[in-house]
């Protein structure tokens, strides 16, 4: 069954909806070949196919349109980035669950961007002291690689063939992100990653891009199923594993 996307559904076909995802991304350079709006396109496709699965299962749940706009600082200095910052970015999901749930009991928020991890938590801090059902997640699973690289671009050519610019794909900084995470934070991603990537994204495939969509969708509907809240309203994975930050 197909997910119920609020922003083609009317007023009645969303009455009654238990559950809404609100994807968030970013704009902001993802390389010499992936696009600007890979961080929506990947949250957006996430909430589909958790919205898909669990009403395949008879739960009335209905995704919004994206978030575009993030909190992309790091990423200031290569061309495109658009950024609102952190405290603009908290404004409006503090307003956005506000008004959600004055018709829908339950709002999680599903981030591609793990540069939005502050806005969020300080978000759903507030909003739970308001007795607010909210809770939030990331498209970041262990093992994958920062940004722009192998996992990235695997999902974007599963999703959207067309915007990858294969030809350009080049490796950008290897090392782990918790290496690297001191000097990105001071100085921002040009500084550890001239070409903006934080990875190696030459071997990707749509295949894999697949394949990793769907361990992501399994991941993200067994959170929800669980509803388990950690500090600051994240959903906690059921199996215990961390959730690597992504730039």
């Amino acid at each position: 069954m197909a997910a119920l996307l609020l922003g083609d559904a009317t007023s009645a076909e969303a009455d009654g909806t238990e559950l809404l995802l609100v994807p968030l991304g970013a704009v902001e350079q993802h390389g010499p070949h992936l696009p600007l709006g890979t961080d929506g396109l990947i949250a957006q496709a996430a909430c589909g196919g958790v919205a898909a699965t669990l009403r395949e299962q008879g739960r009335c749940v209905a995704v919004a349109p994206v978030v575009e706009l993030g909190a992309s600082g790091e990423h200031e200095g290569f061309a495109g980035t658009v950024s609102i910052g952190h405290e603009a970015l908290r404004h409006v999901l503090v307003e956005l669950v506000r008004s959600a749930t004055r018709w829908c009991p339950r709002v999680v928020l599903v981030s591609g961007h793990g540069g939005n991890v502050p806005a969020l938590s300080a978000a759903c801090r507030l909003l739970r002291e308001e007795s607010r059902d909210v809770a939030w997640t990331t498209c970041a699973e262990p093992g994958w690689d920062a940004h722009a690289g192998l996992a990235e671009t695997s999902i974007v050519l599963a999703l959207a063939p067309d915007l990858v610019r294969v030809g350009r794909a080049e490796p950008g900084n290897t090392e782990p992100v918790q290496v690297l995470w001191p000097r990105l934070r001071s100085a921002g991603v040009a500084a550890v990653a001239p070409n903006g990537v934080l990875g190696d994204p030459t071997g990707a495939t749509a295949e894999h891009g697949q394949e990793l969509l769907t361990v992501l969708v399994e991941r993200i509907v067994r959170q929800v199923r669980s509803g388990a809240v950690g500090d600051a309203g994240v959903l906690l994975r059921p199996d215990g594993a961390g959730t690597e930050a992504t730039p």
